[in-house]
Parts: structure tokens; C-alpha cells; sequence
């Protein structure tokens, strides 16, 4: 009697744990914008870097943080040299407006400003993880930027309009 008694307390003692709630790391969230910037003037798609591009989203003050090993108070951690760029977009509201400027802190700066219309699915990812948000880029390739008399984007190419990962190229921008 008292074997059985010990085995129905160990038997439910164990049985009473459960697994810790913490969101993997490697756990999928919500995925930004893939951008990656090519040479207009070349007839093969050619990859190109960016000079000092600095992207601030539609009523904020700060831009996008690219270089987050810089300090807190360095104006250069909003500013990027590279090809490719990953924008957040806002899953509180259907659009998402970035100004994109080139040759920020330059002379030569000049400002884009592009808008991103979506639709979104929320998805349910775990009890510890939460929820992420699925976009669908609704735009067309020739509404995304709003025209200007300088501008240095010359096109845009929706390559892939379903941000379901940050692990593909959603949008291509020539200049």
C-alpha cells in the first residue's frame, strides 16, 4: 500500500511541471521590410551601397537605428552604408511612410519619401512568444514613391509582396 501511495505522489508531483515559458530566440516574429538598393545605370541588376542613408518613419523624430553598437547619443547610429535595409512597418495602421535620405549630413542630401500600404494578419505564435504580425504589401510598383523634382530613387520593384520572414527581398529600389 504504502509502494503505491509513493508512486501516485512521485506520479503526480512530475506531472505538475510544465515547460518554461520563454520565447526561443530563434522564434520567428514580426518581419520588417526588406529593402535591398541597385545601380539604376547598369543594365544587369548590380547591388549598391548606400552613402550615409538615414530612414525616419512618418511623424517620428529619430530615424531607424542601423548602427546600435554606436553610442546612445551618436547621430550616426540612424545612418547605414550598405545594400539592404530592414524597415519596421506599423501594425496599429494600414500605411507606413519613410523618408529615405541619401548623402544624409552632406551637402548633396537629398529626401525620398515612400509609402508602404499593407494589409496585415495577426498570427498567433505561442503562450510565450505572443503574436506576430503577417503583412501584405497592397501597392502597386509605381505608387510607392511620391514624386519630387530630385529624386534619387528612379524605380521600385516589389519583389516579393508577402513579408512573411527577413529572410528574402521584399522590395527593390533602383537609383
Amino acid at each position: 500500500m504504502k509502494k503505491i501511495f509513493l508512486l501516485l505522489f512521485v506520479t503526480f508531483t512530475f506531472s505538475s511541471c510544465e515547460k518554461d515559458d520563454i520565447c526561443d530566440a530563434g522564434t520567428s516574429t514580426t518581419p520588417r521590410l526588406v529593402i535591398e538598393f541597385y545601380d539604376s545605370l547598369i543594365a544587369t541588376p548590380t547591388l549598391k551601397n548606400l552613402t550615409d542613408m538615414k530612414a525616419i518613419a512618418n511623424g517620428k523624430s529619430d530615424g531607424i537605428v542601423f548602427n546600435s553598437s554606436l553610442a546612445i547619443t551618436n547621430p550616426l547610429r540612424f545612418v547605414i552604408n550598405s545594400s539592404k535595409i530592414y524597415l519596421p512597418l506599423d501594425p496599429s495602421a494600414p500605411i507606413t511612410t519613410y523618408a529615405l535620405t541619401n548623402n544624409f549630413g552632406a551637402s548633396t542630401a537629398n529626401e525620398d519619401v515612400v509609402t508602404f500600404k499593407y494589409t496585415k494578419n495577426k498570427v498567433y505564435v505561442s503562450r510565450a512568444c505572443g503574436y506576430k504580425y503577417l503583412f501584405n504589401l497592397t501597392n502597386t510598383n509605381s505608387n510607392i514613391l511620391t514624386a519630387d523634382s530630385n529624386n534619387w530613387i528612379k524605380n521600385i520593384l516589389i519583389v516579393k509582396p508577402n513579408l512573411e520572414t527577413e529572410n528574402e527581398v521584399h522590395i527593390q529600389i533602383y537609383f
